[in-house]
């Protein structure tokens, strides 16, 4: 069945997501744009509160997902191993002192001095996504 009030409250929410679209697009203040284009201030202050609110509930929607299907938070410890057959490889200097991590074909290339602070961040970035 078709939810009629939930289409017609979306649309109203485009309209005025656009409508604030073209307000910072001009470049005025919200008091010069409103009087130029016939709008109450007070209306586009409830429907600014109305597109913050449904954003805010779109995103925790979304991140109760994400949380969700990750297993668990956080960090792994991680240990560089040299197994046989790399130790029988010689090794090139852009390979010996770099950390190369794969995950979900998202590859990142670090270098000893990379700031771990840095690519702490970076995998947190990551793990979201």
């Amino acid at each position: 069945m078709i939810n009629t009030r939930q289409i017609a409250t979306e649309l109203r929410l485009s309209h005025w997501a656009g409508v604030m679209r073209q307000r910072i697009d001009s470049g005025l203040s919200i008091k010069n744009f409103c009087e130029t284009s016939g709008i109450r201030p007070n209306v586009y202050f409830y429907w600014q509160r109305k597109l913050r609110q449904a954003a805010s509930e779109h995103f925790e929607r979304t991140q109760k997902t994400r949380t969700t299907s990750l297993s668990v938070p956080g960090f792994a410890q991680v240990s560089l191993e040299t197994t046989p057959l790399q130790a029988a490889l010689p090794q090139t200097s852009d390979t010996a002192d770099t950390l190369h991590v794969e995950i979900g074909g998202v590859r990142i290339i670090a270098g000893v001095g990379y700031p771990p602070d840095k690519l702490a961040a970076l995998l947190r970035g990551l793990s979201q996504c």
